[in-house]
């Protein structure tokens, strides 16, 4: 079974999430874009690389694919891309497998890029643990990706896939954007208390050396503004960002999608 997950710190921003299994010693490790600090915590730790999780193609999530598989004999999990070198179990939606003991299911969540895809750990009937969700750079804390391939329509889509895994679920993206994400979503719904008191409280854990993350579903719901486009004051500031009326939710996100874009 997981009993923790850490987060190993690569580049500027990014988390590269490590899942361990004490009990057996073993590690699975999300978008190890950099395997410098994954090879440090195995050595460190004496663990087993159990597998690799991918959810798709740009090099800062997969840029440590080739030097982890060279050293260690692994599974690796990811898209139906045939551009990411170095996966050797191809998954789409619904897919799902075990993973220490505990099931994965398998999201096609397209937008940031066409290929990405999420991973759903359930809770185990052993545990109380609330499901996970490790979902790239779909859905960030106060924000969600940039729209390089797919289009607003599909982002919405599969950002209501994600919400509807419900509230407890803990969201763990793979950036540090909590900050800059909170100071937008301010600005799109300032009578927001809650985005509010979000951003002191993040602004808190960052003084003291601790990361934004995780997050959940619940908190994204009320203070995200990507995923609250039918808000009144959102859908206003929206206008007044294109300067006319927006016929409807995807509408309002691609609008604050562009804002957000160039904030």
């Amino acid at each position: 079974m997981i009993s923790q997950i850490k987060a190993l710190p690569a580049f500027d921003d990014n988390y590269i999430w490590s899942l361990w299994d004490e009990e057996n010693k073993t590690l699975c490790v999300v978008d190890p874009g950099d395997p410098a600090p994954v090879i440090k915590l195995i050595e460190d730790e004496q663990l087993t690389l159990d597998s690799i999780l991918i959810t798709h193609h740009h090099p800062d999530h997969t840029g440590g694919i080739d030097e982890l598989t060279a050293r260690y004999s692994c599974k690796v999990y990811g898209p139906h891309n045939p551009g990411i070198a170095g996966i050797n179990e191809r998954v789409a939606e619904n897919d799902d497998f075990t993973l220490m003991g505990e099931r994965v299911r398998v999201l096609e969540v397209p937008g940031h890029t066409l290929d990405h895809i999420a991973y759903v750990v359930s809770q185990n009937t052993e545990s109380d643990a609330p499901t996970r969700l490790f979902c790239g750079d779909t859905l960030f804390a106060a924000g969600c990706g940039r729209l390089f391939e797919g289009t607003p329509a599909q982002m919405c889509s599969s950002l209501a896939k994600l919400t509807n895994l419900g509230k407890e679920t803990l969201v763990y993206c793979t950036h540090e954007y909590t900050l800059a994400n909170l100071r937008f979503a301010a600005a799109c719904e300032p009578g927001n208390l809650l985005t509010h008191l979000r951003t002191t409280q993040v602004k808190r854990q960052r003084e003291n050396g601790q990361i934004s993350l995780p997050t959940t579903i619940g908190l994204e719901l009320a203070t995200n503004p990507f995923l609250r486009c039918t808000n009144q004051q959102i859908i206003d500031s929206a206008e007044s960002f294109v300067g006319g009326a927006l016929a409807d939710e995807i509408a309002t996100f691609a609008a604050i999608r562009a804002w957000k874009d160039e904030f």
